[in-house]
Protein backbone atom coordinates (compact mmCIF):
# COMPACT_ATOMS: atom_id res chain seq x y z
CA UNK A 1 0.00 0.00 0.00
CA UNK A 2 1.59 3.52 -0.82
CA UNK A 3 0.04 6.06 1.14
CA UNK A 4 -0.71 9.59 -0.56
CA UNK A 5 -0.35 12.01 1.95
CA UNK A 6 -2.31 15.56 1.47
CA UNK A 7 -0.49 19.24 2.45
CA UNK A 8 -2.23 19.47 5.55
CA UNK A 9 -1.13 16.32 6.90
CA UNK A 10 2.76 17.52 7.26
CA UNK A 11 2.01 20.79 8.21
CA UNK A 12 0.02 19.89 10.75
CA UNK A 13 2.23 17.28 12.23
CA UNK A 14 5.04 19.64 11.83
CA UNK A 15 3.21 22.47 13.75
CA UNK A 16 1.30 20.47 16.32
CA UNK A 17 2.37 17.23 16.81
CA UNK A 18 5.69 15.96 15.61
CA UNK A 19 7.80 19.72 15.18
CA UNK A 20 10.60 18.67 13.22
CA UNK A 21 13.27 20.68 15.83
CA UNK A 22 11.22 17.96 18.80
CA UNK A 23 10.83 14.45 16.88
CA UNK A 24 13.53 14.19 14.56
CA UNK A 25 13.13 10.71 14.84
CA UNK A 26 9.35 10.91 13.15
CA UNK A 27 10.55 12.58 10.45
CA UNK A 28 13.21 10.43 10.19
CA UNK A 29 11.01 7.35 10.45
CA UNK A 30 8.71 9.48 7.27
CA UNK A 31 11.84 9.73 5.29
CA UNK A 32 12.72 6.39 5.62
CA UNK A 33 9.26 4.93 4.39
CA UNK A 34 9.12 7.09 1.20
CA UNK A 35 12.07 5.30 0.53
CA UNK A 36 10.50 2.46 1.02
CA UNK A 37 7.86 3.60 -1.25
CA UNK A 38 5.31 2.96 1.80
CA UNK A 39 4.73 6.84 2.24
CA UNK A 40 4.48 9.38 -0.91
CA UNK A 41 3.43 12.77 -1.41
CA UNK A 42 1.96 13.76 -4.74
CA UNK A 43 3.75 17.04 -6.43
CA UNK A 44 0.88 18.97 -6.09
CA UNK A 45 0.35 18.48 -2.65
CA UNK A 46 4.38 19.17 -2.31
CA UNK A 47 4.11 22.08 -4.11
CA UNK A 48 1.17 23.58 -1.82
CA UNK A 49 3.83 23.09 1.10
CA UNK A 50 6.92 24.46 -0.31
CA UNK A 51 5.77 27.96 -1.26
CA UNK A 52 6.11 28.69 2.57
CA UNK A 53 8.76 29.31 4.27
CA UNK A 54 9.97 27.64 7.75
CA UNK A 55 12.02 24.36 9.17
CA UNK A 56 9.26 22.34 7.27
CA UNK A 57 10.06 23.71 3.92
CA UNK A 58 14.15 23.56 4.31
CA UNK A 59 13.24 19.67 5.31
CA UNK A 60 10.99 19.01 1.93
CA UNK A 61 13.22 20.33 -0.32
CA UNK A 62 16.19 18.45 0.84
CA UNK A 63 17.25 16.55 -2.15
CA UNK A 64 17.34 13.21 0.24
CA UNK A 65 14.10 13.89 1.90
CA UNK A 66 12.43 15.45 -1.93
CA UNK A 67 14.24 11.90 -3.38
CA UNK A 68 12.38 9.81 -0.61
CA UNK A 69 8.75 11.33 -0.60
CA UNK A 70 8.30 13.00 -4.21
CA UNK A 71 5.40 10.34 -5.90
CA UNK A 72 7.20 9.66 -9.17
CA UNK A 73 3.58 9.84 -11.27
CA UNK A 74 1.85 12.41 -13.30
CA UNK A 75 -2.11 12.73 -12.43
CA UNK A 76 -4.09 11.50 -15.14
CA UNK A 77 -6.24 14.62 -16.41
CA UNK A 78 -9.56 12.45 -17.48
CA UNK A 79 -9.15 10.68 -13.68
CA UNK A 80 -9.24 14.28 -12.50
CA UNK A 81 -11.86 15.03 -13.93
CA UNK A 82 -13.53 12.26 -12.96
CA UNK A 83 -13.04 13.00 -9.29
CA UNK A 84 -14.28 16.44 -9.86
CA UNK A 85 -17.19 15.32 -11.19
CA UNK A 86 -18.24 11.78 -8.94
CA UNK A 87 -16.94 13.46 -5.95
CA UNK A 88 -17.91 17.17 -5.53
CA UNK A 89 -20.46 18.02 -8.60
CA UNK A 90 -20.55 17.51 -12.25
CA UNK A 91 -20.84 21.43 -12.86
CA UNK A 92 -19.29 23.18 -10.66
CA UNK A 93 -18.16 26.89 -11.35
CA UNK A 94 -15.04 28.52 -11.81
CA UNK A 95 -15.05 29.32 -8.08
CA UNK A 96 -15.95 26.34 -7.10
CA UNK A 97 -12.86 24.74 -8.91
CA UNK A 98 -10.71 26.81 -7.27
CA UNK A 99 -12.06 26.12 -3.73
CA UNK A 100 -11.08 22.60 -4.34
CA UNK A 101 -7.61 23.19 -4.79
CA UNK A 102 -5.19 20.29 -5.70
CA UNK A 103 -7.54 18.30 -3.66
CA UNK A 104 -8.83 16.42 -6.63
CA UNK A 105 -5.57 15.50 -7.75
CA UNK A 106 -4.50 13.52 -4.86
CA UNK A 107 -7.65 11.32 -4.73
CA UNK A 108 -7.47 10.99 -8.82
CA UNK A 109 -3.82 9.30 -7.29
CA UNK A 110 -5.63 6.88 -4.92
CA UNK A 111 -8.20 6.17 -7.12
CA UNK A 112 -6.38 5.66 -9.98
CA UNK A 113 -5.21 2.51 -7.63
CA UNK A 114 -8.12 1.91 -4.81
CA UNK A 115 -6.54 -1.57 -3.97
CA UNK A 116 -3.09 -0.18 -3.58
CA UNK A 117 -3.22 3.41 -2.42
CA UNK A 118 -4.70 5.58 -0.05
CA UNK A 119 -5.19 9.27 0.72
CA UNK A 120 -3.47 10.65 4.62
CA UNK A 121 -5.46 13.70 5.23
CA UNK A 122 -6.46 15.59 8.12
CA UNK A 123 -9.52 16.71 6.79
CA UNK A 124 -12.43 15.23 9.15
CA UNK A 125 -15.52 13.83 6.97
CA UNK A 126 -18.89 16.35 6.93
CA UNK A 127 -21.27 14.27 5.04
CA UNK A 128 -23.30 17.49 4.93
CA UNK A 129 -21.47 19.65 3.25
CA UNK A 130 -22.43 19.50 -0.39
CA UNK A 131 -20.33 20.88 -4.03
CA UNK A 132 -17.15 22.33 -3.50
CA UNK A 133 -17.58 22.07 0.26
CA UNK A 134 -16.96 18.67 0.36
CA UNK A 135 -13.96 17.09 2.73
CA UNK A 136 -11.70 14.71 1.27
CA UNK A 137 -12.24 11.38 3.81
CA UNK A 138 -16.44 12.11 2.23
CA UNK A 139 -15.08 12.30 -1.46
CA UNK A 140 -12.57 9.23 -0.95
CA UNK A 141 -15.43 7.12 0.63
CA UNK A 142 -17.49 8.09 -2.46
CA UNK A 143 -15.26 6.88 -5.00
CA UNK A 144 -13.95 3.78 -2.90
CA UNK A 145 -11.02 5.25 -2.05
CA UNK A 146 -8.88 4.46 0.99
CA UNK A 147 -8.88 7.38 3.65
CA UNK A 148 -6.33 7.44 6.67
CA UNK A 149 -5.39 10.16 9.01
CA UNK A 150 -1.77 10.48 9.98
CA UNK A 151 -2.40 8.65 13.39
CA UNK A 152 -4.03 5.49 11.20
CA UNK A 153 -0.50 5.84 9.07
CA UNK A 154 1.12 5.64 12.24
CA UNK A 155 -0.35 2.63 13.61
CA UNK A 156 -0.47 0.90 10.76
CA UNK A 157 3.29 1.57 9.93
CA UNK A 158 3.91 0.77 13.12
CA UNK A 159 6.15 4.10 14.34
CA UNK A 160 7.48 3.85 17.30
CA UNK A 161 10.09 6.92 19.44
CA UNK A 162 12.47 3.91 19.69
CA UNK A 163 12.57 3.50 16.21
CA UNK A 164 15.70 2.23 14.10
CA UNK A 165 16.27 2.25 10.15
Amino acid sequence: MVFLLDADTLIRADRVYYPLMRFPVFWDWLQHNGNAGHVKIPVEQYEEVVVGNGVLVDWLKDEKNKAALLFDAEADPSLVAEVTENGYAPDLDEAEIAKLGRDPFLIAYGYELKQQRSVVTFEVSAPKKQRANRKIPDVCKALGVQCYTLFDLIETLDFRTDWKP
